[in-house]
């Protein structure tokens, strides 16, 4: 019998699975699919949060023309642990900071200064298992390198590196709990008092005895009568080791373990050293290391799918965004050659990914993680020329706020 158009009913969205579920936690895409297609603009009541999901509005959110939507988010979400950093600036007293901190990062500085830096720092680690034919590469340098690059560029004591990394698990932790469990959020407030008390006292003695490391040249820096403060200093070292370490770790992993599973991918970059900007940048789009960054509304705003209320806390789903098919061609297949994402512009506020934000609160750091992936994947790739995933091992990402690879274990054979 034929159904009438009385009789006729539209399907129901399907039940999409929430993202503090371990389903979602498992694989998050076939999630964001769902939310993209059936329910792009969501209230998410445990977080108290509206989520969008479509690259549009989340392009739009971020670059913000309008004055639309704020950071005021952060004085809840990020100085608990960091205390007040430049994210949570806005007008004269946002690009100031910025234009203190950003030189560092670009440029000749970035060249001649770090450079250097990264290159010791990959060689250094590289060679603890470069004879052994057999490594992790998260344990053994994904988790390290960024670590170690910052500490030394700042000039403090690379013997510490397991304090720094202790601190920045905990900050990250801080920052990824969506659902309020109290004793992570008292060991990231726990975490600022540490740093504070291992910083300031190196702070002022680096402004007494200057030396030729970023965190000398940030105690001397002035722009238009404007100088940092201890305060100010500390803070933005703080998130500079959480921010620059979590994200840079997790993107070296995910590019090793993107072009292991698409070995003839592996093969070009292999062959033309050029394609790790390509590579980079595809890994940023199809795995992100930051999966979500929030912002908070200043007047009711309509986004695909209805309106949020002023001063409502927005999360925007990177992971998601970047694999929208409406922006991407075949948007779940990693793929270094697409012509959907330009390489050039990837690392600059210009990029048609949002791994690293857009407009005013870019990442100030984006240079120096693609100085660290080419200089470090560079290296690894001439340590490991024939580098090939172990027997019997695979490779399974963790993280909701943040995302990567467990662990990426390889074999090779050692280059005599």
């Amino acid at each position: 019998m034929s159904e009438t158009p009385e009789t006729l009913k539209t399907p129901e969205p399907p039940e999409i699975p929430d993202i503090l579920s371990p389903e979602f936690a498992a694989d998050p895409y076939p999630v964001y699919r769902a939310m993209r297609e059936h329910a792009p603009l969501v209230w998410h009541e445990p977080m108290q949060s509206w989520i969008v999901s479509r690259y549009e509005d989340v392009e739009r959110i971020f670059k913000d023309k309008a004055g639309q939507f704020t950071t005021d988010n952060y004085d809840w979400q990020i100085e608990p642990v960091h205390g007040k950093t430049i994210l949570q600036l806005s007008g004269r007293e946002h690009s100031v900071r910025r234009a203190l901190v950003a030189p560092a990062f670009r440029g000749k500085e970035l060249q001649e200064t770090f450079v250097p830096v990264i290159e010791r720092n990959a060689r250094i680690l590289i060679d603890s298992f470069r004879e052994t034919g057999d490594v992790d590469l998260v344990n053994a340098f994904a988790t390290r390198f960024p670590v170690n690059v910052i500490a030394d560029m700042l000039g403090l004591d690379k013997g510490d590196h397991a304090k720094f990394h202790g601190w920045y698990t905990t900050v990250i932790a801080f920052l990824g709990n969506l659902a309020g469990d109290p004793e992570i959020a008292a060991a990231g407030e726990r975490t600022r008092v540490e740093f504070a008390e291992y910083m300031i006292p190196v702070i002022q003695e680096r402004r007494n005895n200057p030396g030729d490391d970023l965190l000398s040249s940030l105690c001397a820096a002035e722009v238009d009568g404007v100088r940092m403060s201890d305060e100010d200093i500390k803070a933005f070292c703080s998130l500079l080791l959480a921010a620059g370490g979590e994200t840079t770790d997790k993107a070296i992993a995910a590019l090793f373990a993107n072009l292991l599973a698409h070995p003839d991918q592996l093969a070009a970059v292999r062959k033309d050293r050029t394609l790790i900007d390509r590579a980079f940048a595809e890994t940023l789009r199809f795995t992100p290391p930051v999966h979500m960054i929030m912002r908070q509304t200043a007047v009711d705003v309509e986004v695909t799918g209805g309106t949020i209320p002023a001063g409502a806390t927005v999360t925007c789903l990177i992971g998601s965004a970047n694999r929208d098919e409406r922006r991407y061609a075949d948007p779940d297949t990693f793929d270094i050659f697409r012509e959907d994402l330009t390489a050039t512009n990837a690392f600059s506020a210009a990029a048609d990914h949002l791994a690293f934000a857009l407009g005013r609160h870019f990442c100030v750091g984006a240079l120096l993680a693609r100085a660290e992936v080419q200089i470090g994947v560079g290296q690894l790739l001439d340590a490991m020329p024939d580098v090939r995933l172990k027997d019997g091992a695979s490779v399974s990402e963790k993280g909701v706020f943040t995302r990567g690879p467990e662990s990426v274990p390889v074999v090779f054979t050692p280059v005599r």
